[in-house]
């Protein structure tokens, strides 16, 4: 993943974080590294399995009933479709750790002594 210095630096300058540019960049760097160690090197083999999926290719199938529907390019389909999942993904994701927090405090109000 590469990030242009110059887009970086407009987006800092415009958020007025120009001070703090160094810092938050040695940070930026940090946090791509450990995403980059956590990528496996069979990325290539997992790609080619994940495309030979039935999901995919009911995924495809979506595509052009959306497309065709919809009147809008196969592009902007995907785009879509891709961003309706991740939405759903987030969504769900922040319900269940609200469910999680919730249980918590719940753990932690039974558990307090009384005096």
């Amino acid at each position: 993943m590469f990030v242009h210095f110059s887009k970086v630096k407009k987006l800092f300058k415009k958020l007025g974080l120009m001070e703090n540019l160094e810092s938050i960049q040695i940070f930026n760097t940090a946090i791509i590294k450990s995403k980059e160690k956590k990528i496996s090197n069979t990325y290539e083999e997992r790609l080619k399995d994940i495309c030979q999926t039935p999901a995919l290719k009911a995924l495809e199938k979506a595509l052009i009933h959306l497309s065709d529907s919809q009147k809008i390019s196969r592009d902007q389909a995907a785009v879509e479709i891709v961003e309706t999942v991740r939405n759903l993904d987030q969504v769900w994701e922040q319900y269940v750790m609200m469910e999680g927090i919730d249980k918590l405090k719940s753990l932690l109000r039974n558990s307090t002594p009384t005096s």
